[in-house]
């Protein structure tokens, strides 16, 4: 199987399967301690997200706007915290003991976040929003994020090393039989993950709504507790791969060196001035970027390298593969940068704020929960991404002759494309929510239920999904496509750190609009009363700078030019792992 095949190449590449487990440890008996873990921490985690924005309005007294950037800081601590946990597991502690650590600092934060909802000292005051909210005190808001920064870390721990630390257990070797065994791990890890995320958004959320948070952050922390207690319980079935080397700690290395080497004139295309691996092709660095050429001048040859061929002083000499592999990582930024706004404007936030105040009866006296309307996203995507591939590439490939259908540019443009009428949408839906509460006398009563189906949020929900499927994917895949196979593993590390930036441009995009938008004593548009505010205006903003960011997009995919043709059959096997 294909598919198999590269995620074994990718796992050997990176050394997660090339040193053999210990003698008598590892195998399939180890599976589901580790899944139990990652599956358990997810929803625990997950499971909090989406109704945090009603718990810090209607329990905090925070305004939506300031708990807005609450929820976009917390999401973007955990993708940075991911690549940080990554990085402490490849070069200094190894999986196992990372996965410890987030573990229990996920337990002892979602431990601090139900006693919130336990002891009423540790919140503010606050009935409802109508008869006014005493301010949080510096020591609840230092308990708040003591506990939301706890289960980042938590989830920065957990996320990037359990997948691999599963791999660890399987010893594979390339081009054997047992090469199914760890295709078929994936499978169930992500099938597991994947139901995962679906129960904690739908049954955590629904408990928390109708049981409350007691009850509902209660269930989390005692999943959390069994997570992590069952994974120890596996420790002594465990194979422990020792940390090795880290590809963060390469690209810094290269950069000092380059520093270093400055004032060095770059040799005239000579293989014998430049170092590289033994069994390198890469004899010469390229012409890009050819300051960072310099990493890898050879100084001084007689001390160069250990008797294994190793480099004695990474600090000091770097190899041709190294400055290569930054230099690919730096050519994918400028499309990088163009999804940070797609997953900037795909923030629900606001959309749940909107459910809330919506008619959610779906039939009977059964109402969803406004925080589970992200699952029609969710679902959308998974059923997308194996139609287009089943049924659309065939179909595609026979009419235009390239055999993946779209190019992965295609897909991501698609997926743009599809973010402008998602906001267009909401646009559009929040007017006719907007003026049907203040037909109804609801203009100062934020928390009113209006007569309006929330089934009117579908639609923006359903092309959400559809964004997410084409433009995700293509992103993957354009990163696969032009960065080294040594490398491949980089592709979701940099599609995390993307998460982060977005999260973080939402918080700066909320806050210039709020304020300009409530200059001279005017309403602001994101007005904690959203009867009174203007969130359609907000949304129309969005639309407009989602166009304005596909015309970039278009810029930048002119910059490129055709895409490299030997790693794009590479690409098509990477997605489909």
């Amino acid at each position: 199987m294909e598919s198999s095949g590269a995620a074994n190449e990718k796992l050997l590449e990176n050394g997660t399967s090339s040193d053999k487990p210990t003698k008598g440890k590892g195998g399939l008996r180890t599976m589901p301690f580790i899944i139990v873990n990652e599956c358990l921490e997810k929803v625990a985690s997950y499971g909090i997200m989406p109704n945090m924005i009603l718990y810090l309005s209607n329990d905090y007294g925070m305004a939506i706007v300031e708990g807005t950037k609450v929820i976009n800081t917390w999401s973007a601590m955990c993708s940075v915290l991911s690549l940080f946990g990554a990085f402490l597991s490849d070069s200094y502690f190894g999986r196992f003991i990372v996965i410890c650590i987030g573990s229990f600092s996920s337990l002892l934060g979602l431990t601090t976040l139900w006693l919130t909802a336990m002891i009423p000292e540790l919140r503010p005051s606050c009935q409802s929003l109508m008869l006014g909210c005493n301010s949080a005190s510096a020591a609840q808001l230092a308990v708040l994020f003591l506990s939301l920064g706890l289960i980042s870390i938590g989830a920065g721990c957990v996320r990037p090393c359990s997948i691999a630390f599963g791999a660890d257990q399987l010893t594979i070797k390339v081009r054997s039989n047992d090469e199914r065994l760890l295709d078929s791990y994936f499978n169930w890890y992500y099938t597991s993950v994947g139901v995962s995320t679906v129960f904690s958004m739908s049954v955590i959320v629904y408990i928390q709504e109708n049981l409350g948070w007691k009850i509902g952050f209660g269930i989390p922390a005692v999943l959390m507790l069994v997570s992590a207690i069952s994974f120890i319980l596996g420790s002594p079935f465990y194979a422990k791969v020792k940390p090795s080397h880290s590809l963060l700690t390469s690209f810094a290395q290269v950069v000092v060196v380059a520093v270093k080497n400055r004032k060095l004139t770059l040799p005239d295309c000579n293989f014998d001035q430049y170092y590289h691996d033994r069994d390198s092709e890469l004899m010469v660095p390229t012409d890009s970027l050819r300051c960072l050429n310099k990493a890898c001048i050879i100084r001084n040859p007689e001390t160069i390298s250990n008797p294994d061929g190793s480099v004695s002083d990474p600090w000091s000499q770097c190899t041709v593969e190294q400055v290569e592999s930054l230099k690919s990582m730096l050519r994918i930024l400028p499309m990088w940068s163009t999804g940070i706004f797609m997953i900037t404007a795909s923030q629900t936030s606001f959309s749940i704020i909107q459910a809330n105040t919506m008619d959610r009866r779906l039939f009977g006296n059964f109402e969803m929960p406004a925080g589970s309307f992200s699952l029609i996203s969710v679902i959308t995507l998974t059923i997308i991404i194996p139609t287009y591939e089943r049924v659309m590439v065939p179909l595609l490939a026979k009419y235009t002759g390239l055999p993946r259908g779209f190019s992965c540019k295609t897909r991501i443009g698609v997926g743009f494309l599809f973010v402008c009428v998602t906001k267009a949408t909401s646009a559009i839906v929040e007017t006719m929510r907007r003026n049907a509460a203040i037909k109804e006398g609801f203009e100062d009563q934020p928390n009113a239920v209006i007569q309006m189906s929330v089934l009117w949020l579908v639609p923006e929900f359903f092309f959400l999904g559809i964004a997410e499927a084409f433009s995700s994917v293509g992103q993957l895949e354009f990163f696969y496509s032009y960065i080294p196979k040594s490398m491949s593993s980089f592709a979701m590390a940099i599609f995390t750190l993307e998460l982060a930036a977005a999260n973080t441009v939402a918080s700066v995009l909320v806050s210039i609009v709020d304020k300009v938008t409530s200059v001279g004593g005017n309403k602001s548009w994101l007005s904690t009363n959203i009867n009174s505010g203007h969130l359609n205006y907000y949304y129309a903003l969005l639309s407009f700078l989602s166009i304005i960011n596909y015309l970039y997009f278009l810029a930048v995919c002119w910059a490129y030019g055709p895409a490299p043709g030997p790693n794009l059959e590479a690409s098509a096997g990477k997605e489909e792992e």
